[in-house]
């Protein structure tokens, strides 16, 4: 099939790129987004959010014509659609959580008016097993005139599809093009016609399965990932408590052909690792133990990393019992969710340091090179640059491995009063 124009439903980190990619391919583009301000900055060819040579991209598709924002969807011959898809709020302490597809819901009934014969619907959001599914049942109730693959197979006049994104933070306008590409729709002719939308610019290889299967593919890699970060934060408070440096001995480790053991940090942070396996625990809580416990542990890093910033408090100030502790000032390096780029989102960084302005009573100073303003709950706290935060603070707590922080000199206080849960000062 050959496609002329596309709207796509959420212009964030991936929806954005996206667009703009597709755009590039001389393809009509209208993003739709929520945030009237986000509409705004596009339509004058900028950007608002960090990725490397995406304000390029945009800012010549806006210039040419094909790539335009607005907040009402518009008729296209295909539709994308990727919004969150978050945890219901309320969630308490060992609970599973509930995933959250009431912007999927949104988003099929505000493209439903606007929906013609031969149109294409594709589900990019990380979604649990079957939201592909309900999207279609959705869209199906509000448009009663059309027939859709679950009542109509092959012959339907709307085909539907889910193709979820596989691409690195920092790094997303080279994969979006060179990654392999998993395609599932509900018949082998949604995922045909999807497949053929997507080669518009994917240079890896395109997959087709179905969309019960593309669902399942996106949350197993990153489900995989997890479990094998929680071994290597199980691997840290293991050796903590055992008086072994974690670092030497995976680095030891590491050295067996067939031992690939990953490096721990402050827990699992993002839009994806964090998030993505509780939706296959969710749907198979009896089945999926592994991936709970590996969920579990990552889930409680952070709470430990906190404990152990409190001791290193306790062992400052029964070496200086001259001062309290509102005279110690700690240093939180980094609060993004990984390194190098500025995406808070589900980091264990920033809630460890929330944590840690919440309950000391001294300053806590910032060390975040890819922001310039901190988030909102930090009042009490100050954003600085490394080198000052070296010299004025007495607690040095390493969250974030930023290349930055790695080209600076190595600490030069004692290590007693360090907490490294990346290993940058302790290897």
């Amino acid at each position: 099939m050959k496609f002329e124009s596309l709207c796509m439903i959420g212009l964030g980190y991936i929806g954005l790129p996206t667009a703009a990619v597709f755009a590039s391919r001389k393809i009509k583009v209208v993003g739709v987004d929520v945030n009237q301000q986000a509409v705004d900055i596009i339509n004058r060819g900028e950007i608002h959010i960090v990725e490397p040579d995406l304000d390029i991209a945009v800012h010549s598709a806006v210039k040419e014509g094909y790539l335009r924002a607005t907040t009402t969807p518009e008729p296209a011959d295909a539709f994308i659609v990727a919004v969150p898809t978050p945890f219901l709020k309320g969630r308490k302490v060992g609970d599973i959580p509930t995933p959250d597809v009431s912007y999927i819901e949104a988003a099929s009934k505000a493209i439903a008016p606007v929906l013609e014969k031969g149109n294409i619907v594709i589900l990019e959001s990380t979604s649990p097993v079957g939201a592909t599914e309900k999207m279609a049942a959705w869209l199906a109730e509000a448009r009663p005139d059309l027939t859709f693959p679950q009542d109509a197979g092959e012959e339907a006049d709307v085909m539907i599809a889910h193709c979820p994104e596989r691409v690195l933070p920092g790094r997303v306008m080279y994969e979006l093009i060179e990654n392999d590409r998993v395609i599932g729709g509900m018949t082998l002719r949604c995922a045909r016609a999807a497949c053929d939308l997507y080669k518009t610019f994917v240079r890896g290889d395109c997959l087709l399965t179905t969309a019960r299967t593309a669902e399942m593919v996106k949350l197993t890699e990153n489900a995989f990932r997890d479990v094998n970060i929680a071994f290597a934060n199980e691997l840290s408070i293991i050796c903590d408590k055992v008086d072994i440096n974690v670092w030497e001995l995976i680095s030891l480790a590491n050295r067996h052909p067939r031992v690939n053991i990953l490096q721990p940090g402050p827990g699992v942070g993002g839009h994806c690792i964090a998030v993505d396996p509780w939706f296959i625990v969710s749907e198979t809580p009896e089945q999926a133990r592994l991936i709970r416990a590996a969920r579990e542990v990552n889930d409680s890093k952070p709470e430990w990393v906190v404990n152990k910033v409190k001791l290193a408090v306790a062992d400052f100030l029964q070496a200086n019992p001259e001062k309290t502790a509102k005279e110690v000032t700690i240093a939180c390096y980094g609060i993004a969710f990984k390194p190098d780029i500025d995406d808070l989102r589900e980091s264990p960084a920033l809630e460890i340091t929330r944590e840690i302005v919440a309950i000391h009573p001294g300053k806590v100073l910032v060390v975040e090179p890819n922001i310039s303003v901190l988030p909102e709950s930090f009042e009490r706290s100050e954003l600085v640059e490394f080198d000052e935060a070296m010299d004025v603070a007495d607690i040095q707590v390493m969250l974030v491995d930023h290349r930055s922080f790695k080209r600076q000199k190595k600490i030069e206080t004692d290590h007693e009063f360090c907490v490294d849960v990346r290993g940058v000062w302790n290897l």
